[in-house]
């Protein structure tokens, strides 16, 4: 399998540790994601890495026992370790400060410690077999302070940092799951729901495991995904994910279900908004998006796999030590391993190899294996770094080899031209709400962020239509039919057209002497009149004619003032254009001779220069009965270039009656 067909990989640069051994013992912190090596309890040191700090923090402590359960506090500025069921030590890790441990024990009496979570910089959850406790951590004094404690009978817990969530799993059976948020020094309990089991079990003991739940953010909301074993339906085979949907307020409800077809051991993460479900048995990983059309039975949603299984991209281990050692060839490594580890939402640990991989899409391999260009592009969009992706099947689709139809190409448009209206407008909503000024009803602005997924008209232009319209084996009448697709859209969605698209247009149409259908275009104006475009026009009146009037009755509806119509015609040269403009309306008698005579030396046509000179000789004859400048009209150095290039005869005599 060549490398464009894998959509999965592990990140280049892993976090490295030493791998778990009798005397070294691997923790992980899904808050911080932080690996503890810990060596003989932390006599001969502990070692702490992450994925974004290459710099690992060492230190030792005492040997007090075995150690359970190893963390720091966000920022990492107090360790806590668990060593016994009863007890939490403290140290601090903060400047000048004690560097002594203290200790705090879980207040309900017969509890034993199951774990706990650290959910800001001083503040820390127990998680006992009877209940939760919420703890302010105060350094400075050595001590704990409880803040809020809640008696509830515990089988495991889980929990979501993104979202400072913890979730209990409670009763006998444990499928009641009790969900705790966690902000600023306060803990709110969340409505409890029931995870459906998959058929009335035959025991009475706790069979429904901490390793069928995950919790994760998909969407920026935050989900339970179940992993169910057999389907509560009997005619259809396989397992399947149930993701149940945990408000901030309200009750939890069953949204979307992930059909597996398959059966064995699966494991699960987060990845881009993406479910991933990696399968142990046969080597491989489906994806899942729940923005894309599932099928809807009124209550839920099912999902079927994106793309087909896949493995994650095969990945060689480098080869550690000294330089001349390291000539021999990488490992590879032993992908979908028993002694894998995932944790959410992205993160794979492989403790006996002493590596933690973050897990990556690859989106220009979907573009191959999701033939469906509507659907590619639904899927597209929602990815973070879909821009040059998107670009680049746009320009596929508009290749010789690959060429869409125009049906599907308006499709593809209309999806991009969606989202780029999403975003100008709410660009245009922030900017009025700027001008406004703060009101109490407004909560505090936020500019809106500009994801990867907009993709204005400077984007198609620069990156696909230019280039497009260049390529000279391509119809000229699907390029034509292109373009005007493309503004089709944009128009739909009323977002004004940029001028350099219509200039597109204009040029394709003239190079290809389609006059008849540009004269159409602009009569209908199909082609929104812009200042320009109707420059643009004025230079081709020389390959066709009308075009000048054209031109004049644009800028005419533009209301362009006159004096600013002459201007934008001498700007392009168009000395004659403007003279004759001028003259249709009247007001040849009073402009100036110099502006004139400025812009046809500009052009360094001799001929225009002498036409334009004559002009000006002939209205001083007319006007006050002699052809030569008066001083006030600053024109001595034309009539010296003029006697330089056509001689003193050439200029008028005075005509006397």
């Amino acid at each position: 399998m060549g490398e464009e067909d894998y959509y999965l990989e592990l990140c280049e640069r892993p976090v490295q540790f030493e791998k778990a051994n009798p005397v070294n013992c691997v923790f992980f912190d899904e808050a911080n994601k932080q690996v503890f090596a810990v060596r003989s309890g932390g006599a001969t040191g502990v070692v702490v890495k992450g994925p974004d700090d290459r710099n690992p923090i060492s230190f030792r402590m005492e040997d007090k026992g075995e150690v359970k359960c190893i963390k720091f506090s966000l920022e990492n500025k107090i360790l806590a370790v668990q060593r016994t069921s009863k007890t939490v030590d403290f140290s601090n890790f903060i400047p000048d400060s004690s560097q002594l441990e203290y200790t705090q024990e879980c207040k309900t009496k017969n509890a034993h410690i199951l774990g706990f979570c650290w959910t800001s910089s001083t503040e820390i959850v127990f998680i006992t077999d009877q209940g939760i406790e919420f703890y302010q951590v105060l350094p400075e004094k050595r001590s704990l302070k409880l803040l809020k404690s809640q008696n509830i009978n515990v089988n495991w817990y889980m929990y979501c940092p993104e979202s400072a969530v913890i979730l209990l799993s409670t009763t006998v059976l444990g499928n009641v799951l009790q969900p705790f948020y966690f902000r600023a020094g306060t803990m709110t309990k969340l409505p409890k729901f029931e995870i459906e089991l998959p058929a009335a079990p035959k025991s009475t003991k706790l069979n429904f495991s901490e390793r069928d739940i995950a919790m994760a953010i998909i969407y920026g909301q935050l989900y339970v995904l179940f992993l169910r074993h057999h389907s509560r339906t009997s005619n259809s085979t396989g397992a399947e994910v149930v993701l149940y949907h945990l408000p901030r307020e309200g009750a939890c409800k069953k949204m979307h279900i992930l059909k597996l077809n398959r059966t064995g051991k699966f494991a699960l993460n987060v990845v881009d908004n993406l479910v991933v479900v990696h399968h142990q048995d046969t080597e491989t990983s489906v994806i899942f998006d729940i923005k894309l059309r599932g099928e809807f039975d009124g209550t839920v949603t099912f999902h079927h796999p994106v793309l087909p299984a896949r493995s994650i991209q095969p990945y060689q281990i480098p080869v550690a030590g000294p330089a001349p050692v390291t000539s021999q060839s990488p490992v590879p490594c032993k992908l979908y391993s028993s002694s894998w580890i995932v944790f959410q939402p992205d993160i794979i640990i492989s403790a006996s190899q002493g590596y933690l991989w973050n897990l990556q899409v690859k989106l220009q391999p979907i573009v191959n294996l999701l033939p469906d260009k509507g659907r590619l592009m639904d899927f597209l969009l929602q990815r973070k770094e879909c821009k040059m992706v998107i670009l680049s099947v746009c320009s596929q689709m508009l290749s010789e080899s690959d060429r869409a139809t125009l049906p599907v190409l308006a499709t593809v448009f209309d999806k991009l031209n969606h989202e780029y209206k999403k975003y100008l407008d709410a660009e245009q909503s922030y900017t009025m709400a700027v001008e406004a000024g703060p009101s109490r009803s407004s909560p505090l602005l936020k500019r809106p962020l500009r994801t990867q997924a907009v993709l204005d008209q400077s984007d198609m232009y620069t990156h696909v239509l230019s280039a497009f319209t260049e390529k000279k084996e391509m119809p000229h009448k699907f390029v034509i039919a292109v373009l005007m697709e493309y503004i089709r859209s944009l128009n739909q969605f009323q977002i004004a057209v940029q001028h350099y698209l219509h200039e597109l247009v204009i040029k394709t149409l003239v190079q290809h002497n389609l006059f008849y259908m540009l004269h159409q275009f602009l009569q209908y104006h199909v082609l929104s009149d812009s200042k320009p475009l109707a420059c643009l026009l004025l230079s081709l009146e020389s390959f066709y004619p009308p075009a000048h009037q054209l031109s004049l009755d644009m800028l005419k509806r533009l209301s362009t003032a006159n004096d600013e119509i002459v201007e934008v015609l001498l700007s392009k040269h168009q000395v004659l254009a403007a003279l004759r403009f001028i003259r249709g309306i009247g007001g040849h008698d009073n402009i100036s001779a110099r502006k004139f005579l400025d812009a046809a030396k500009q052009t360094e046509d001799n001929m225009l220069f002498y036409t334009i000179f004559r002009f000006f000789e002939q209205r001083n004859q007319r006007l006050r009965g002699n052809p030569n400048f008066t001083p006030g009209e600053h024109c001595e150095e034309h009539v010296a270039f003029f006697k330089q290039v056509f001689g003193e005869q050439a200029l008028m005599r005075p005509t006397t009656f």
